[in-house]
């Protein structure tokens, strides 16, 4: 695993002490890496919401959309 430094003024220091204490986190490296996952996960959901809004509109979700749907499932679940 590499290390990296950050500076952090005195209240952000203070802030992360705290979110580590009160969260169990058992050091502040733990509490910055949970928070770096979190915003590679935020940007991944970005990008795939940003994917499915520029893609071309799929048929209407209508009541025979729902009832091929569970076919299929059934389908997959029999097979």
């Amino acid at each position: 695993m590499s290390t990296m430094n950050i500076s952090l003024p005195d209240a952000l220091k203070t802030f992360v002490d705290e979110q580590v204490s009160q969260r169990g986190y058992g050091t502040s490296s733990e509490y910055v890496r949970e928070l770096i996952r979190k915003d590679q996960d935020r940007q991944q959901l970005r990008s795939l919401l940003l994917a499915g809004a520029s893609s071309r509109p799929a048929g209407a979700a209508d009541a025979k959309y729902f009832a091929d749907l569970r076919d299929r499932v059934r389908g997959r679940a029999g097979g």
